[in-house]
């Protein structure tokens, strides 16, 4: 069987033995938009449970934007210019509009992605700057939340009297869905306060997961301090398999996004009768496959398929490497996850520790093996599970065990696939 996989830029193809039994899970979602544009406009004119971003604009003098860095697929080039263009009808002078990367504790955006992520005419003519999390000084304090966290947000997007971020809606590995209220927390956020909400109180909740939201601890806190930030408007987009737009959803911050959630899930949801015995997954490739940090997603939203004891294969470019500094040691420094998981669970938090930590719940209970060829050779020893050289050796070493007849999970698209069982 000769499958096609999401895979850095260009796609990986590869061949399964047969005597299997496969179940492709595809990225399923609605069709791409007739008119992407005047859904767009109907968002900014008619939005949900909103005035329409003109009327919110006028008197208003300043405005700041959070969108998402390089690591999501966000149309900015189609959503930004139509926003932008009702800011200044409603009186807000172009010198007085902030458009912020929301890149959390993620690397700044370089000037090439700057331009990438919101366009050239964008980055030329509007003031597009990097939010720095290391950076407290340029950070307000707002208090903490009724669950302690300590909530210090960006500055330029506090200051400003209109308060306005631009995402898209997907499965995610903790929040149960990105968007909304992500591009305010952790996108926007002091260090401090992303170490808070990144701690294993809320790692370790079995409803912080992929598809959870209403029970979800981790979705109300960030609620929380998107309200303390005051977030004003939000519009979101769902994308279709191509990545074009397939639904836009504008308006309340909280009635928006939940209508966001309620399409996704319901185009999304991808449901096997019983735990299968193996799977092979990836990052969705590029950009959410440039780190192995990011690619870890792709193995938390297969783990939700697999038996216990099963197994999961991981195929991710990795082109840009391990990850963060902090990240990097933990990976280095840690060659078991029982001992990365004793270790923090009563020290402070450590920057980007909560995706090893997601890691570690998924290898306590699956065999995980790795295909990361962008990956420097000096972190595989210390992976948790084998890394092979190729992809052929990474299926031959994933097979080699599995007997005849076995079933095997196969997900292109990885994170993009939100998957379930009817019964685990």
């Amino acid at each position: 069987m000769r499958i096609d996989l999401a895979f850095g830029k260009t796609g990986l193809t590869v061949d399964l033995p047969s005597g299997y039994e496969y179940r492709v899970l595809e990225a399923r979602s609605a069709q791409p938009l007739a008119d992407a544009e005047k859904a767009i406009e109907c968002g900014l004119d008619a939005p949900i449970e909103s005035p329409p971003l003109l009327e919110l604009a006028r008197g208003k003098r300043t405005a700041a934007i959070s969108v998402c860095d390089i690591t999501r697929p966000a149309p900015n080039r189609l959503v930004l210019p139509p926003l932008l263009r009702r800011l200044e009808q409603a009186g807000i002078p172009r010198e007085g509009i902030t458009i912020l990367i929301a890149t959390g504790l993620h690397r700044p955006a370089t000037d090439a992605e700057i331009r990438e992520i919101v366009g050239d005419e964008t980055a030329r003519a509007y003031r597009v700057v990097n939010h720095r999390a290391r950076e407290i000084s340029e950070h307000r304090y707002l208090g903490s939340t009724a669950a302690g966290t300590p909530v210090y947000i960006d500055e330029r997007f506090v200051s400003a009297d209109l308060h306005i971020t631009l995402g898209f809606i997907e499965p995610h590995l903790m929040l149960g869905f990105s968007g909304g209220r992500k591009l305010i927390v952790p996108g926007l956020a002091g260090q401090d306060t992303i170490k808070a909400i990144h701690s294993p109180r809320f790692m370790r909740e079995e409803r912080a997961c992929e598809g959870s939201i209403e029970d979800n601890p981790l979705h109300h806190e960030l609620l929380e301090i998107a309200a303390m930030a005051r977030h004003d408007f939000m519009l979101d987009v769902a994308l279709a398999r191509d990545r074009s737009i397939a639904g836009v959803f504008g308006g309340s911050p909280i009635a928006a996004h939940r209508k966001g959630v309620e399409f996704v899930s319901r185009v999304m949801l991808e449901t096997l009768p019983e735990p299968v015995d193996a799977v092979i997954t990836t990052a969705a490739g590029y950009p959410l496959d440039l780190t192995f940090y990011q690619s870890i997603k792709g193995i938390t939203a297969a783990s939700h398929i697999v038996k216990p004891g099963g197994k999961i294969l991981l195929m991710a470019a990795c082109d840009e490497g391990c990850g963060a500094p902090e990240f990097s040691r933990m990976v280095k420094e840690f060659p078991s996850d029982t001992e990365f998981m004793k270790r923090i669970e009563c020290a402070p938090v450590i920057v980007d520790q909560w995706q090893l930590e997601k890691l570690a719940l998924v290898t306590a209970k699956a065999e995980v093996s790795f295909y990361v060829p962008g990956l420097p050779r000096e972190y595989h020893a210390s992976l948790w599970g084998k890394s092979y050289a190729s992809p052929s050796e990474a299926i031959a070493g994933l097979f080699a065990s599995l007997p005849a007849g076995a079933v095997i999970a196969v997900i292109p698209d990885g994170p993009y696939v939100l998957a379930k069982t009817a019964r685990a």
